[in-house]
């Protein structure tokens, strides 16, 4: 919606809602633990008083979430489809059966490893870190639940390797994406994020190999392990035809057919499977698709099944994901409000004068990313406009596209998930159960691509530019004679 009576504030003055924000949503949620909902509409109501006070009308920011909501239906519609497919999971038995295989051969020392090895391969077959981390990410959180392991750590190995996929896959939309915005060719854009991906997955297997064997198990452990195997097997009528369900997410997504339709088939296949191999009623398989899966439902009381064991199993449906889809709203809120203030744009303005090195090129593109993401909640978006402002900026320094677009996927890509006020945050804390600010310390693979790019940049004058492609003599001619047409 354009406004000509709008005035454009000063960089002291956009420095001022952005500073408010950032108090509002680190003290809010991160240290007093206050709901995150309400301190991003706290710091969205910020952004809106600055841009009414500049001369923008209420209307706008309400158009601007509006139009930020629709291009967002998609990701609204797969986070309902997500607990549908929990819960028909659950009562059909798919999920308790990889519990109880992996209860079965699972090690306790080697459960963090195998939790970022195993969501790092599926993620890469089917290219979502959502899909990887709402099946098989699922069952190992039960499984790490089961075995009285730490459920941070374990949400920590399961997000790293969820987003090891949604990075490098050349089935995930993000990877796609970014090498389109940024305008390097695909497979080039994977090769390169290897310098980063590599090493980021070293360091997390090495930390989940530590961290696991440094753990001891006792005897009250191991009988709870079987204690729990002997209540789904008691539970549950387990059988392979139960990997059906799964077997369809797999195959659906390597033929590239849409995610809704994929995640829905699967769920219209747990029910059948509910229904015949567990004997559940409909009545019950349409309320552990819409409320949720409970004991109950297959005739299991509170006096046949331990608490342990129905906590663990009680879970998913479309009303479980009521909360996150608030928090979409409220995010777009914060997002739209930000875009009309200009606030940020004005920030990032006045530090690109003052980029000279490649490293201070890279930090600054990577911190750019990191906030844009965290306010858009929005990757498409987000590497366009990190393009729009850095991609003259990388051709300057001769640096090639595929540096732009590693540097996007490592700050945008494998962060978004680390913040509870973004959407891919919101989606994975409610799908694990367990706060982001928990396992962000375990999200290694995360934080590794975000450290090993800066690196890169920084250390390019005494490795040599190791790391870091330039641009071949021919591409920089050629970006010179458009410049001069």
């Amino acid at each position: 919606m354009k406004n000509d009576t709008t005035n454009r504030p000063s960089v002291g003055s956009a420095l001022v809602p952005i500073a408010m924000a950032l108090a509002i949503l680190i003290i809010g949620i991160g240290i007093l633990k206050y709901p995150a909902e309400l301190m991003l509409l706290f710091a969205g109501i910020v952004f809106a008083i600055f841009s009414v006070l500049y001369g923008h009308k209420w209307e706008s920011i309400i158009e601007t979430m509006g139009s930020k909501i629709k291009k967002a239906l998609p990701a609204i519609l797969i986070l309902f489809c997500i607990g549908l497919l929990i819960g028909t999971w659950m009562i059909s038995g798919t999920i308790p059966l990889f519990v109880y295989y992996g209860l079965e051969i699972i090690n306790p020392n080697y459960l963090y490893l195998i939790a970022f090895l195993v969501t790092a391969i599926v993620s890469t077959c089917v290219g979502t870190s959502w899909g990887s981390a709402g099946t098989i990410g699922v069952a190992i959180m039960s499984i790490a639940q089961t075995m009285d392991l730490s459920l941070a750590i374990t949400a920590g190995a399961v997000v790293s390797g969820a987003y090891f996929g949604d990075k490098l896959s050349p089935l995930s939309d993000t990877t796609n994406m970014s090498s389109i915005a940024a305008g390097s060719n695909l497979y080039e854009h994977i090769k390169h994020m290897l310098y980063t991906a590599v090493p980021s997955s070293i360091l997390a297997i090495i930390v989940f190999t530590v961290v696991g064997f440094g753990m001891e198990t006792d005897s009250s452990q191991l009988s709870n392990i079987q204690e729990m195997s002997a209540g789904l097997d008691q539970l549950f009528n387990l059988n392979l035809l139960l990997l059906l369900p799964a077997v369809v997410v797999i195959v659906g997504s390597l033929m590239k057919k849409p995610p809704l339709i994929v995640l829905f088939s699967s769920s219209v296949i747990a029910m059948i499977l509910g229904l015949v191999t567990q004997g559940a009623s409909f009545a019950n398989i349409f309320a552990s698709a819409v409320s949720g899966f409970n004991v109950d439902m297959l005739g299991a009381g509170a006096n046949v099944i331990s608490e342990d064991l129905q906590s663990l199993l009680n879970r998913g449906g479309l009303y479980s994901m009521y909360n996150a889809t608030f928090f979409v709203f409220v995010a777009f809120f914060f997002a739209s409000a930000l875009e009309i203030s200009q606030a940020l744009n004005i920030i990032l303005e006045s530090i690109l004068a003052h980029l000279k090195t490649i490293g201070s090129i890279t930090l600054s593109s990577l911190i750019t990313g990191f906030a844009v993401i965290n306010c858009t909640s929005n990757a498409l978006v987000s590497y366009f406009l990190v393009q729009d402002i850095y991609g003259k900026v990388y051709k300057k320094k001769n640096l090639h596209p595929v540096n732009l677009s590693r540097n996007m996927e490592d700050s945008i890509t494998i962060t978004e998930v680390l913040m509870p006020w973004t959407v891919s945050g919101v989606f994975m804390a409610t799908t694990l159960g367990v706060g982001n600010f928990e396992f962000l310390p375990w999200a290694i693979f995360n934080l590794g691509g975000f450290l090993f790019s800066a690196l890169y940049g920084f250390l390019a004058p005494l490795t040599g530019g190791f790391g870091i492609r330039k641009l071949e003599s021919d591409q920089v001619e050629d970006s010179r004679t458009k410049k001069i047409i």
